[in-house]
């Protein structure tokens, strides 16, 4: 299966995760990526790992975005190594980049500069809250961007205090729109078959994952989110039954439904709490009680053989290990190998999309720093 975007040369000066990530999308599209690394140290997070977990040298963190990709060692403050790198950028087609602001046009390699090397380059930068601004030279970090944006008073209970995502969502989502505009720039490139600049910042993705409950608070009289009280609570703006419950055997989870019907169904006498529509909101913690009164006395399993017949939105709220052992997960084939080499493989996940039926499978990991040098070199004639 061809790929989309099969012939286009990207080039990655980006180190931890957002523009690796959206790097990482470019190159299961079909794209070729090469990263831009210091010599022997390289990408930052070769080193930046989660539990501590390393393949070989480098992070399991490092591997799980950077699959797919060739690694070109070059130090940008070596006058040689920064002319061999201005004749790489005169051949791509897209460059990446997620140093402070600054730094680029210190070094020539703003996009100024790099339309003069190569007059259709996508050029598209990532910053932490902007070029510009007072923030502009603010550390450009996932639980940072989480803090000041808002999105940690969202989640948890009210009496919890701010609550993290327990991933880098800022961070991904920042590479999926990096990824979604440089696709644009490409288009917009064939149309006019000139260069185009490409900005993301953390802070904004941060604000468009929010655009939801952002739209509600600009459109509420200023109200703030209100967290329930209630553990469980799934969400700051929604009414009760929205949130997850305590089963004898495990934890269920209810969306938006039928306050009446759910209640008739599982036998849970809500009429002290419950009179009309807008008492699912005013009310929505005792009514998260009363339900989780009566959702603990049985099992999962009964509760969904009682909800589910009955349209009622429902699931149980499983971990990874029950997750990946549905047959609807192994039927999706999310999982695939990286070969490491030496009969050594590295289990992760594929992209999600699927081209023309075809799923995106690769099986390429991660490069050793300066891997590609020669390979490069030899290539685009660039020594």
């Amino acid at each position: 299966m061809r790929r989309p975007l099969e012939g286009i040369l990207v080039l990655e000066f980006c180190q931890f995760l957002a523009g690796p990530s959206a790097g990482l999308k470019l190159a299961d599209l079909g794209a070729r990526v090469i990263k831009i690394e210091r010599p022997v140290k390289g990408d930052a997070c070769r080193q930046l790992a989660i539990k501590n977990l390393f393949v070989d040298e480098d992070s399991l963190l490092f591997h799980t975005i950077n699959r797919n990709k060739e690694s070109y060692a070059a130090d940008l403050k070596n006058p040689e190594d920064l002319d061999i790198i201005r004749k790489l950028i005169a051949k791509a087609d897209v460059m990446t980049h997620n140093f402070r602001p600054g730094v680029m046009e210190k070094i020539g390699l703003d996009y100024s500069s790099v339309q003069s090397l190569n007059l259709k380059i996508i050029y598209a930068a990532v910053t932490g809250y902007g070029n510009e601004g007072p923030w502009a030279a603010k550390p450009g970090q996932d639980l940072l961007v989480q803090s000041v944006s808002g999105l940690t008073h969202l989640s948890g209970s009210s009496e919890e205090g701010p609550v993290p995502f327990g991933l880098s969502v800022t961070d991904i989502m920042c590479g999926n729109h990096l990824t979604q505009g440089i696709i644009a720039a490409l288009i917009k490139r064939a149309k006019t078959n000139k260069s185009v600049l490409v900005e993301v910042s953390l802070l904004e993705s941060a604000l468009d994952v929010q655009f939801e409950v952002l739209t509600t608070y600009l459109n509420d009289g200023g109200l703030l989110p209100q967290r329930s009280k209630v553990k469980g609570s799934g969400h700051a703006y929604l009414s009760a039954p929205y949130g997850t419950y305590q089963t004898s055997d495990g934890y269920i989870a209810l969306a938006m439904g039928d306050l009446g019907k759910i209640s008739k169904l599982i036998g849970c006498d809500i009429s002290a709490v419950y009179v009309n529509a807008d008492d699912s909101f005013e009310n929505r913690d005792a009514l998260l009680e009363l339900l989780g009164q009566t959702f603990i006395t049985n099992t999962n399993k009964h509760w969904l053989s009682v909800l589910e017949p009955q349209d009622i939105w429902c699931a149980a709220v499983l971990n990874y290990k029950e997750a990946t052992e549905l047959e609807v997960f192994k039927k999706m084939e999310i999982r695939q190998l990286l070969d490491l080499g030496n009969g050594r493989t590295l289990d992760t996940t594929r992209a999600p999309m699927r081209i023309d039926g075809g799923k995106l499978f690769a099986s390429k990991a991660a490069p050793k720093i300066g891997a590609d040098n020669e390979k490069i070199n030899k290539e685009f004639d660039l020594k």
